[in-house]
């Protein structure tokens, strides 16, 4: 089993972007720009490792590979995005890798990359400023359009299978792993499983009790053999099951007007450990959008248009206002699934104005295209 945390380490090692790695200080999978950009680069590196993986390491500088680290980024249905728009899809996987010297919000995602059976992967369809059927081959550290009839060369394998083989888990780094979790989340009772034997997976979080059901918030779940994060939460609460065969974790979002809030289950996700040493990861979106009065809806939609309008205008904001651009992406949210269509391409507007303004008006943007993201692709 691969160490993720050492095979970034071993991949970075490599200081160049090659056909088989790049790296990325961030990506921008809000935008259609930021989406045809990283789903070039997953069809390059796909049609140059035919017969093995190649990775996309993220939250790096270019110039000197310091590990700046991004957010937590818990995308599962990023292989629905892949097949929706490349022809003869690799297999693709985002994980979010922990370092020590990084913020308990911050981590570092790893894109792997598994080439479809050495045929040629192509744009399916059109985005942003790339046409459907185009085919990108890596050259170098650059990700280049080629002819649909290019020839597939296999020239990384050796090399993969040697970063790879050099970042295979170990007991010690495992027992490292599991006291430095246990030691840094003292302040929300941590605690471990072993699984099949093999796997341990470690969780902390602040527990309170509803109708006799534990729920927990400031939530941190790692799969320890592989340094791999699987959950972390500021907000959110998840309530957690396991016997000896599975671990499970069920997903709320609190979604209302004003202050009154509910809680809507979001996303089930089942890691299901095999006697083999192998382990699936299956997940299931549970969320049924919230319906509310449609008058209720238009007099709260021109209300959050008004206020991104005097933000444009540089006016200042009442208390009550303030409190109302706290509350404005998830309402904008609301009122896309009750079929206000406008209300995504409002949200993305003020996205740049929730970010200077307010700090916390600009996280709940972002828990709320989170949600969004796990929907459309669904």
């Amino acid at each position: 089993m691969i160490n993720k945390r050492l095979l970034i380490k071993n991949l970075l090692a490599h200081n160049d972007e090659s056909s088989f790695y790049d790296k990325k200080r961030k990506l921008n999978m809000d935008q259609k720009e930021g989406k045809a950009k990283f789903l070039k680069h997953v069809c390059a590196l796909a049609n140059s490792n035919p017969k093995n993986n190649s990775y996309i390491v993220i939250g790096v500088e270019d110039e000197d590979n310091s590990i700046k680290g991004v957010d937590f980024f818990d995308d599962s249905k990023i292989q629905n995005l892949i097949n929706a728009y490349l022809e003869n899809p690799p297999l693709v996987s985002y994980e979010n890798i922990p370092f020590p010297h990084l913020p308990d919000n911050l981590v570092v995602g790893l894109v792997t990359i598994r080439s479809n059976h050495e045929k040629v992967c192509s744009l399916r369809k059109n985005i942003w400023k790339y046409y459907g059927g185009t085919v990108f081959i890596r050259e170098g550290s650059m990700s280049m359009p080629k002819d649909l009839d290019v020839e597939i060369k296999d020239n990384n394998s050796s090399i993969v299978d040697a970063i790879e083989k050099h970042s295979h888990n170990n007991i010690e780094l495992t027992l490292d792993g599991v006291f430095d979790f246990m030691k840094i989340r003292q302040d929300f009772h941590p605690n471990y499983k072993v699984f099949k034997e093999y796997f341990v997976v470690c969780w902390a979080g602040k527990t309170k009790k509803i109708r006799g059901e534990t729920y927990f918030s400031r939530v941190d779940i790692e799969l320890i053999n592989e340094q791999v994060k699987l959950f972390y939460s500021e907000l959110d609460e998840v309530s957690i099951s396991f016997n000896k065969d599975y671990f499970k974790i069920v997903e709320y979002v609190h979604l209302g007007l004003k202050n009154d809030l509910h809680k809507y289950p979001l996303e089930e996700v089942i890691i299901k450990f095999k006697d083999n040493a192998s382990y699936d990861i299956q997940s299931t979106l549970l969320f049924q959008p919230p319906k509310f009065d449609r008058k209720i809806l238009y007099h709260i939609y021109n209300i959050n248009n008004a206020l991104i309008a005097k933000l444009k205008n540089n006016f200042k904001l009442s208390r009550n206002e303030e409190e109302d651009l706290l509350n404005l992406p998830a309402t904008y949210l609301i009122c896309y699934f009750n079929d206000f269509e406008m209300a995504i391409v409002k949200l993305e507007e003020a996205k740049e104005l929730l970010r200077t303004h307010n700090e916390n008006a600009y996280q709940s943007y972002k828990d709320s295209i989170r949600i969004l993201r796990k929907v459309k692709y669904s």
